[in-house]
């Protein structure tokens, strides 16, 4: 049994994924056992496949369609053996050994799952940590983000001392670490969401059983593109995400 293993669902980003999988194997303890499995959801040629040459630590794995954000992680779900697993996107970079200061700290809390300080490339904090989503502040985020200031600021937990530990409602899926048997207890991420609102329902349900905390202990590196915002077909996709969220959690309004 391994101490974790990473998922990286890639789609046409070659050079992130790369320079993600590069910084874990750097900044991770030669004494923490891993697997890194990347599955390509890509519909360009890639040369990601090298990885597992280059990588023992490294497996590739082509699904050969695009099957979304979280079917993508799911697909090594029936593989895991490890103690802890990490659902990390190709956009983050490691510089410090934030996996296993996450293992240390969700052994301290017993909690379900945990994520770490995340910041842009400047070390700003970026508002990745969220209370629970209604509709209102899913509509502001959407459609009014210059409005709403104060009500953005308490749906972002911008109350919170972040140099302390805090549980979370929901936390950005970008990097997450959780206990490899509840992941898999709970079966993974909901298909039904090709992609986003996903992670929202893995932390609900994870919420639901065990519990979710930031941990202050470490930060990672989170491009964070906001790609939904300036896509009108990735918008759609955001939208009808919202809905069977919304749908299979109850249309809380405010």
């Amino acid at each position: 049994m391994t101490d974790i293993s990473i998922t990286i669902v890639a789609y046409n980003n070659e050079e992130d994924v790369r320079n993600a999988v590069c910084s874990i194997l750097e900044c991770t303890a030669v004494t923490i056992s891993r697997k890194i499995y990347i599955v390509d959801n890509s519909t360009q040629e890639n040369s990601l496949k090298e990885l597992e040459e280059e990588y023992p630590e490294v497996i590739y794995l082509n699904p050969g369609k695009n099957l979304g954000f979280g079917a993508g992680h799911n697909y090594v779900l029936s593989r895991l053996d490890s103690n802890y697993h990490a659902i990390v996107n190709p956009d983050i970079i490691l510089t410090e050994d934030s996996l296993s200061i996450l293992m240390d700290f969700m052994e301290k809390k017993g909690c379900g799952m945990a994520v770490p300080r995340m910041t842009d490339a400047k070390g700003e904090l970026q508002a990745a940590y969220r209370r629970e989503l209604t509709v209102f502040d899913m509509g502001i985020r959407m459609f009014l983000s210059s409005h709403f200031k104060k009500r953005q600021a308490y749906h972002t937990m911008q109350d919170m001392d972040y140099g302390k530990p805090f549980p979370v409602p929901f936390a950005q899926g970008s990097f997450l670490v959780i206990r490899r048997e509840l992941f898999q207890k709970m079966g993974g991420f909901d298909e039904r969401y090709f992609m986003y609102m996903e992670d929202a329902d893995l932390c609900r349900q994870v919420n639901g059983c065990s519990s979710l905390w930031y941990c202050p202990d470490t930060t990672v590196i989170h491009k964070w593109e906001r790609a939904s915002h300036k896509d009108k077909k990735l918008m759609k996709i955001h939208m009808v995400s919202m809905v069977r969220y919304f749908q299979k959690w109850g249309w809380k309004l405010w």
